[in-house]
């Protein structure tokens, strides 16, 4: 059963509030060439994640994208999110649990969890303090030697697609793109909200700070979301499984982390 909540933490920025209320979120993963974001990301965590059925924390969850084909798998998965419209979506989703909250004070117990996701949160938390409050908080709910996966926006993954959607020739998008790669911070002005770019070193500090110990790191969509024909590539079952296996060659390559638009790291609580 489908269990939720409306209650909306007053800490989460209204204008990130504002961004996912238009309801954009949960198509965005389903169509285009974001699709490679969502089948990647189901591709690192089925070779991470402990055999079902095991307890998964789905933090920022969203719309229940990843929470719907995670429980399809057999584990057992509550999701939370700060977002109203959010959490209505997610109650659709059959087998899981769905509840408002926030990253940085869960309200799970104690080492109650196998596994905790936050495949968003951190985008959203541009002082560091925040991010390792999240961290710590994920470190809390799971339990001795089970797994934390977080996800983060790459530095230049703003850069890399305005060259790509030929909108950084544009001076005014050009300066504020050059301005994000200096420093990180999306101010909200632009096609996304609020949100921080991380370099792909940060998410390691920040997972070590927390008592976290890192494993590994994962690029999610290589060089390959940069090449023009990747939509047309991921619409022929063939080259999908193709453009899949190149990325997976390279995922964890020092040298090429910061190419994906979006990173995993994967870190365990030891005790």
């Amino acid at each position: 059963m489908t269990e939720t909540t409306h209650a909306q933490d007053p800490a989460v920025r209204e204008e990130i509030l504002a961004y996912y209320a238009r309801g954009e979120e949960d198509g965005r993963l389903r169509r285009g060439s974001n699709r490679l974001e969502l089948w990647r990301t189901q591709d690192v965590l089925r070779r991470l994640l402990p055999t079902a059925p095991a307890k998964v924390l789905d933090v920022g969850g969203g719309s229940g994208i990843h929470a719907e084909w995670l429980a399809g798998d057999g584990y057992e998965v509550d999701l939370v999110d700060p977002v109203p419209l959010h959490l209505e979506q997610a109650a659709r989703v059959p087998g899981i649990t769905v509840r408002a909250g926030d990253a940085r004070a869960l309200v799970a117990e104690d080492a109650s969890y196998d596994v905790v996701l936050l495949l968003g949160p951190l985008y959203h938390l541009p002082e560091r303090a925040d991010r390792l409050r999240a961290l710590s908080e994920a470190r809390r709910v799971v339990r001795p030697g089970g797994l934390v996966v977080a996800a983060t926006i790459n530095r230049f993954a703003g850069l890399h697609d305005m060259l790509l959607q030929e909108w950084y020739f544009d001076p005014v998008r050009r300066a504020n793109t050059d301005a994000i790669s200096d420093h990180g911070r999306n101010g909200g002005d632009g096609p996304f909200t609020t949100a921080y770019f991380a370099q792909p070193h940060e998410a390691p500090e920040e997972f070590t700070e927390s008592d976290l110990t890192v494993e590994g790191q994962y690029g999610l969509e290589g060089v390959a979301w940069l090449m023009g024909g990747v939509e047309g590539w991921l619409d022929d079952p063939e080259r999908r499984e193709a453009v899949l296996a190149a990325i997976r060659r390279t995922e964890s390559e020092p040298t090429l982390l910061g190419t994906s638009g979006h990173l995993l790291t994967a870190g365990r609580r030891e005790s």
